[in-house]
């Protein structure tokens, strides 16, 4: 019976994300650049689950690791001849150095994490409202170094030049790399002690868990999918430090609220439903021509509806859409598995 638990907890995000790739591939490529950031979207939301889903602990800094990934990503991916033109002040063993766009990803998820264990060892001993005014610090002076230090980075400049290779398999294959490690993680000894640390901390201490160390393990895990997500970001259209910064931490903090924040399966609906209303919405902003007439929206509509939601999903299901758990399995199929062992 667990093992199909199991099965259906990993298989049910899978199928989703599989689901919009497909989706993707029958609208046009406009259209289609939209359902890429949702796949991109599902890698950042499935890193903040991997965090302040299992352990509780509210962090407004993740977007910093998806900063540094997308910085790390771009940067060594860019073809040497056009790093002075982009970045003239870059340090000399990044202007004469460029790898491929596999290298890149993976690098990129190694700086995420190694970033996320520096930040984390002062920070995993703090709680609530501590933690998040720390990691919201973080993510201002993260925001201001990459903007300002042109030393590894194109600085207030957009990133362009860069290989433009996330398409939708890449990120697919990025979302379902993170699925994977978030359910792998979940289900392990480390998953179920920072989930006991969240429901009790001071009994989890009593039988001797660290939350310290539960915490930081989990931090740098999703720092490491945070800098991977930030990789397909950078590879998928031009960014800067401003996309990067307060409007992502929210949209996708959205998302994970309004999925259900204490599953993955809720990770992964938040992302998708919201990405799906955001898309419209900025569509809308622009003007999109419906059945009864043309829909013009004024600028800046998407960020209030979307806050608009997630104060009315707190409301009516502060556990989100899917009430924070996972798939349930339907009765029909537990009664089959229950005969087929008992026979």
């Amino acid at each position: 019976m667990r093992h199909a638990h199991a099965v259906l907890e990993l298989l049910a995000p899978v199928v989703l994300v599989v689901a919009v790739a497909l989706f993707g591939t029958l609208v046009s490529s406009s259209t289609q650049t939209y359902v890429i950031t949702t796949l991109v979207n599902v890698s950042i939301v499935v890193a903040l689950y991997v965090f302040i889903g299992n352990s509780g602990v509210l962090s407004f800094g993740h977007v910093s690791f998806v900063a540094v990934g997308a910085w790390t990503a771009g940067v060594l991916s860019m073809p040497v001849a056009e790093k002075p033109a982009i970045m003239p002040n870059l340090a000399a063993f990044l202007r004469d150095t460029t790898v491929g766009n596999v290298g890149s990803l993976a690098i990129a998820a190694g700086v995420g994490a190694a970033y996320a264990l520096i930040v984390g060892l002062p920070l995993m001993r703090l709680s609530g409202l501590a933690a998040g005014i720390a990691t919201f610090g973080v993510l201002e002076i993260t925001h201001n170094v990459l903007r300002y230090w042109e030393k590894i980075g194109p600085g207030l400049n957009t990133f362009s030049a860069v290989p433009e290779t996330t398409g939708l398999g890449q990120a697919a294959v990025g979302a379902l790399i993170a699925v994977a490690v978030a359910f792998l993680y979940q289900r392990s000894r480390y998953g179920r002690m920072l989930r006991a640390t969240r429901e009790d901390a001071p009994a989890a201490r009593a039988v001797g868990v660290s939350v310290y160390g539960q915490r930081l393990v989990a931090f740098t895990l999703s720092g490491a999918l945070a800098g991977l997500a930030g990789g397909l970001y950078v590879h998928l259209l031009p960014v800067n430090a401003e996309v990067l910064y307060l409007d992502l931490t929210f949209i996708t903090l959205a998302m994970l609220v309004i999925g259900g924040a204490t599953s993955l399966w809720g990770a992964v609906v938040g992302a998708v439903v919201v990405s799906a209303v955001d898309s419209f919405l900025a569509e809308a902003e622009n003007g999109v021509h419906l059945p009864g007439g043309t829909l013009d929206l004024p600028s800046g509509t998407r960020i209030v509806v979307v806050g608009t939601l997630m104060a009315l999903v707190l409301i009516v299901r502060p556990a989100g859409l899917t009430a924070g758990r996972e798939v349930p399995l339907p009765r029909a199929f537990l009664r089959g598995v229950l005969t087929k062992f008992s026979a």
